[in-house]
């Protein structure tokens, strides 16, 4: 399940435990809105076991674009219990994603 995040509390909550997938995105962004059916297939998919999805819009949650110095989107971060192991910006397709997550 992908998760729409809307709060900071919410944001910690969620990324303290496992292996989780952040989508700094806007609703504006061209490329956002071609990275959103790929993140949708590769969670139906189940191809990466535990990998939780957040998807978090950086003009409503500034605060949280503001912590990870967000400048471009999409931007994705990989956080395995709380803490930040990769990140990538720009659209990915399907086979770079799974690589970048597994």
């Amino acid at each position: 399940m992908i998760i729409h995040i809307n709060s900071v509390e919410q944001f910690n909550e969620e990324v303290k435990q496992g292996k989780v997938l952040v989508d700094f995105f806007a609703t504006w962004c061209g490329p956002c809105k071609m990275l959103s059916p790929v993140l949708e297939e590769v969670d139906k998919e189940g191809s990466v076991p535990g990998l939780k999805i957040l998807k978090v819009d950086v003009d409503e949650n500034s605060d949280l674009a503001a912590q990870f110095g967000i400048q471009a989107v999409p931007s994705l971060f990989l956080l395995v219990d709380g803490k930040q192991v990769a990140y990538k910006a720009g659209y990915l397709n399907k086979n770079t994603l799974l690589s970048f997550v597994k």
